[in-house]
């Protein structure tokens, strides 16, 4: 995004719409530009013509497309009063540019899209303001490679389309435009992007398993419980009402390598539920090395104890992407200690 002043008696400032700001509306765009200004001021200054879409009127619904030019004819003080502080957004952007971590790796990307390998201990999207995840490392990362200008930084922040938990290693998908954000999100809603993992279970797994099964979530603990569909079908004839708080969950499993302790599996996670690859390997008795919530205490202990074990060994190792083929991520080395 591009402006630029005219000589005129109202200032005019000229937004030429980029790649990143395409395939919205008009009146969204506005809001991203000029956030402390009321829907109704917005719409007034449509009206009067004060807001142009390629000098024409326009009444805000239109969808935007690259190369489109945007004007606003405003005083300085008015632009300045509703659109957001240009100085503090110049420091927020600055102070992203300097993240740097050695452990994030980027693995695949195109014009719309970046895929990193995420490592243990690091946050998918923040939870708090003051936390620094894998979301700002790849701002960063796109600012200091020039694909994401300061222009277009003030309408549009890239942000990832998927999230693995803060212990969980492996593919992290976030959309580098517009663009890319909304076809990643409708992909991953419509499951027509296949994921695979990799873990390290407890015991030895005979063969490769298909479950089905019921997954509620307990919003105050942050865990989840898993009943077989026996149990459920149970508890629907007795109380659907109770019933409705679980969730279908289907998991399948392949087994890679096996000793007499440990398994390495891969898991396709057909459907994705909050910690459902946890869960459901713990509820069959086969947990993840190093989970510390759904996992064995004693043998997270000896794990750790003997090979440094420090995160749950759940990986997420391939994302099948369709027609852009599939991206992997090398599983971490202690998975091959362990198997070894």
């Amino acid at each position: 995004m591009q402006y630029s002043i005219a000589n005129t008696d109202r200032k005019m400032k000229e937004f030429r719409i980029s790649n990143n700001d395409q395939n919205q509306r008009l009146d969204k765009f506005l809001h991203k530009l000029l956030p402390n200004a009321q829907t109704s001021f917005i719409y007034k200054m449509l009206r009067k013509k004060n807001i142009t879409l390629n000098n024409k009127k326009a009444n805000g619904k239109e969808k935007l497309s690259e190369n489109d030019i945007v004007k606003i004819f405003f005083s300085d003080e008015t632009f300045d009063k509703f659109s957001k502080d240009i100085e503090k957004a110049k420091k927020e952007y600055e102070y992203l540019a300097s993240l740097k971590d050695s452990n994030i790796k980027v693995v695949y990307q195109d014009s719309d899209i970046i895929i990193i390998n995420k490592p243990a201990n690091i946050l998918s999207q923040k939870a708090k303001e003051s936390d620094i995840s894998a979301n700002e490392y790849i701002i960063g990362y796109l600012i200091r490679s020039g694909e994401l200008s300061f222009d277009d930084f003030l309408t549009f922040r890239p942000s990832i389309c998927n999230r693995i938990d803060r212990n969980t290693t492996g593919l992290l998908i976030a959309g580098k435009t517009l663009n890319g954000l909304q076809q990643m999100s409708e992909s991953l809603k419509n499951r027509t992007i296949d994921k695979f993992y990799r873990c390290i279970v407890l015991g030895k797994v005979e063969k490769n398993l298909y479950l089905k099964g019921y997954l509620k979530k307990d919003r105050e603990d942050n865990t989840v419980e898993i009943i077989a569909e026996d149990k459920y079908e149970k508890l629907k004839e007795s109380n659907v009402k109770a019933s409705k708080e679980y969730s279908l969950i289907e998991t399948s499993f392949e087994v890679v390598q096996s000793n007499d302790r440990y398994t390495m599996l891969e898991v396709h996670l057909i459907t994705g539920k909050t910690h459902q690859i946890r869960a459901h390997l713990s509820h069959i008795g086969h947990p993840i090395i190093g989970d510390m919530k759904y996992g064995n205490s004693n043998a997270n202990e000896f794990a750790y104890k003997k090979y440094k074990v420090k995160h749950q060994l759940l990986h997420a190792y391939c994302l099948d992407l369709k027609e852009k083929n599939k991206v992997y991520a090398p599983v971490p080395a202690v998975f091959d200690k362990l198997m070894q």
